[in-house]
């Protein structure tokens, strides 16, 4: 196994993990909206001057409005509905709601022409279910706001990195998500000003600041540009398997860093939708012997993360 690729992809997962106890510690001084569309502006500015010190050619007609979409699934639209969602839920609920993410993304792909087994389908019903009784329980019977916001991410997300994924085939990840942030410009910058105009930063104390410019430089750009080269290296299956540790890390983190509970509910829910994701995920790709290959370096291929 390529020691590197290994290196790069955890790296990925790991600074994808800490996104909620991130988003939570910059909501004390910045409103849900500026952190996350604004950590999309923040991020296209790195993207921006590297496109252009790699004088990368613009994308073509056919490339445009995938890249479109992806700037509305994982631009926009997972980061502003988890962001939302952390307003009312712990960074360990969303962490749990959040983990069905790869089977939402495998969902769009059954759209576009994938065909996943019966059993993938089997263990994405079990997982769907293990997801509404913990949101039950946990809303005294009922669905709350934050779990519709949580949805919303879902498919949104699911949508997004389908996309990128069928992108990266015609040019590397890294690049699908830079575009997809300077395209998105039109956007985010707009309602960025829009909300600092309207809500502005209640102070500008270290954690709130640290914590949106980690949602901005880590998890909307950095996270990526590690997670698409170890995949290159490492290959998407042993990857894939990686990125299933990411629910439990971020349930890790919230305890550490947030001071969160985590009560027996909880770590049960997160276990058993790993077990979940962990099985269709298997399924997926065992059924699909042109998906086990090793990618090569220079084009990596995306697929599900946070």
């Amino acid at each position: 196994m390529n020691g590197t690729g290994l290196l790069l992809a955890v790296l990925g997962v790991l600074a994808f993990s800490l996104t909620f106890p991130a988003t939570q510690k910059a909501l004390p001084s910045f409103n849900a909206w500026t952190i996350g569309i604004g950590r999309a502006v923040v991020a296209a500015i790195p993207a921006a001057i590297w496109l252009m010190v790699k004088r990368v050619r613009r994308p073509n007609r056919e490339q445009l409005i995938p890249l479109l979409l992806v700037g509305v699934g994982i631009v926009a639209g997972y980061p502003i509905f988890t962001a939302l969602a952390l307003e009312h839920v712990s960074s360990s609920h969303a962490a749990v709601v959040t983990g069905l993410l790869p089977l939402a993304t495998a969902a769009f792909g059954r759209l576009r022409g994938e065909r996943p087994s019966a059993l993938f389908w089997w263990a994405s019903a079990a997982g769907a279910a293990v997801i509404v009784i913990y949101t039950l329980r946990q809303g005294f019977g009922g669905f709350t706001f934050a779990d519709l916001l949580l949805l919303g991410s879902l498919i949104t997300g699911g949508l997004g990195y389908a996309e990128g994924g069928r992108l990266s085939k015609s040019m590397p990840g890294w690049q699908v998500i830079s575009w997809g942030l300077v395209l998105s410009l039109p956007l985010t910058l707009p309602i960025t000003i829009v909300s600092l105009a309207v809500a502005p930063p209640h102070d500008f104390a270290t954690q709130p600041i640290i914590g949106l410019l980690y949602v901005s430089l880590f998890s909307m750009f950095l996270g990526f540009c590690a997670w698409y080269p170890g995949l290159a290296r490492v290959g998407v299956t042993r990857g894939s398997q990686i990125q299933l540790l990411q629910p439990l890390l971020t349930v890790g983190w919230a305890a550490l860093l947030l001071n969160e509970t985590i009560d027996a509910w909880t770590l049960a829910a997160a276990v058993l939708v790993l077990a979940c994701v962990g099985l269709a995920q298997w399924a997926r790709l065992s059924a699909s012997p042109a998906a086990t290959p090793p990618v090569r370096a220079e084009e990596p291929v995306a697929v599900e993360s946070s």
